[in-house]
């Protein structure tokens, strides 16, 4: 079953919301005023700088943008691909359409053109799926929790992820985006996880890289069916 893409549609990403990168609120904040006007909202993953259903820590630090997001989400239709700093989300946002990286990409309809949508983070390797999977486990997470005392441990990835600098240009981009086309067999794939905001034709594909929203201060929405970058 396709998913349908609407016509005012937008697509963010890579955000990485924290005390420092505040502009998913303000984002947010625009579409609840209806400044920003959309019924259908892709939230691309890595939307706040960590965040799981299972960390105390987090969900307290970043309450303002997930109730806004529940909020919204009764009145429009919201989808978010977990990335690789959010994750297990589903506990947070029970009417979202939460899709786990494992059901990633996501198929959808666009016009007469189908359409792959993933954070972007699939189809690495397998020590990385790996990865993914252990960092993800409930039981693992929650025992975490267990021996955050006083969130030290939160607090010490927090202050981390806080002076990592994570907007730089990939200068062998294109050379990525094409290998990644072998993995896809859909018109149009669309991914966020690179923070680069590029477009590329390749063999009858389009691939569109969704800009951060915290390096480029921008995303896309469809406007007469085309994909178009906007800022905030």
């Amino acid at each position: 079953m396709y998913l349908s893409i609407k016509q005012n549609s937008i697509f963010v990403a890579d955000s990485h919301f924290n005390e420092k990168n505040r502009e998913l609120l303000t984002f947010l904040e625009k579409i609840e005023s209806k400044e920003i006007i959309t019924s259908q909202l892709f939230l691309m993953g890595d939307m706040i700088d960590f965040i799981s259903g299972e960390s105390r820590y987090f969900v307290q630090q970043n309450s303002v943008v997930i109730n806004l997001l529940n909020k919204l989400s009764k009145s429009i239709e919201i989808i978010y691909l977990e990335g690789n700093h959010d994750y297990n989300l589903k506990i947070l946002f029970p009417n979202i359409n939460v899709i786990k990286r494992e059901n990633q990409p996501l198929f959808a309809k666009f016009g007469q053109k189908t359409v792959s949508i993933s954070h972007g983070d699939n189809f690495i390797n397998w020590k990385y799926d790996l990865y993914c999977k252990f960092i993800r486990n409930d039981i693992f997470l929650r025992f975490m929790n267990f021996i955050d005392v006083n969130f030290f441990i939160s607090k010490k990835i927090e202050n981390a992820l806080l002076n990592k600098n994570i907007c730089h240009i990939i200068n062998n981009f294109e050379h990525i985006v094409k290998k990644r086309l072998n993995n896809y067999s859909s018109d149009i794939v669309i991914e966020g996880h690179y923070h680069q905001g590029n477009r590329y034709f390749f063999d009858n594909k389009e691939y569109i890289n969704i800009p951060s929203l915290c390096c480029q201060k921008q995303y896309i929405k469809i406007i007469e069916s085309k994909f178009q970058g906007e800022s905030i």
